[in-house]
């Protein structure tokens, strides 16, 4: 079964092209339906974060500041991702910053990148919305730590991504999910899977 990496940002902003950066990343490997694996680290962007984003994530300055540096963050993020399909909640959002980070280091990103929220939309219409809060309330999945931390989120979204693909598995009524599935139910129309 394929493993897929689960990533969320935390940030001083909402794109790159507005100098915002990265503060935070988190990795989750999923295979099979389990969380093998977790990476997470705080990083040094030598930027300021705004006293709104402090007191939603919970990152301050002082923390940032005796964090690694974000090239060395990402470069050791890049590399715990491998070539693993990517997948975030609002990937519009995560995919900015990654690629940013990917392009800063001179790489570009080869993988397919999902999202778990477009994904949501389908497969649970029901739902009072498909925020990742509302999603693990309405879903009764397992949330450890506080929202808007990455390693949290990354962890709620994995849980999201699994039941997901437990839904698709039987409506499809496949053996496996692979990838291709998972992108053809994020571009199908809402209402329609």
């Amino acid at each position: 079964m394929t493993t897929y990496a689960i990533l969320d940002f935390e940030t001083t902003g909402m794109s790159p092209d507005c100098g915002a950066c990265p503060t935070e990343i988190a990795i989750v490997l999923v295979r099979d339906g389990l969380i093998v694996d977790r990476y997470q680290s705080l990083m040094n962007g030598n930027t300021r974060i705004p006293p709104f984003i402090q007191s939603l994530t919970g990152i301050t300055n002082a923390m940032v500041r005796k964090a690694p540096p974000m090239g060395q963050v990402m470069n050791e993020a890049i590399e715990f991702a491998a070539d693993y399909p990517l997948v975030a909640h609002n990937a519009s959002f995560d995919r900015k910053f990654w690629d940013d980070a990917l392009e800063q280091l001179g790489k570009e990103r080869q993988q397919d990148f999902l999202c778990s929220m477009l994904m949501a939309r389908r497969v649970f219409p029901q739902a009072p919305n498909h925020k990742l809060g509302t999603l693990v309330s309405f879903l009764k999945l397992p949330m450890s730590g506080q929202f808007h931390r990455a390693l949290a989120d990354a962890e709620a979204t994995a849980h999201l991504f699994i039941k997901m693909q437990q839904v698709i598995q039987d409506r499809l009524k496949l053996r496996e999910v692979h990838c291709r599935h998972l992108l053809a139910v994020q571009r199908q129309k809402i209402g329609t899977f």
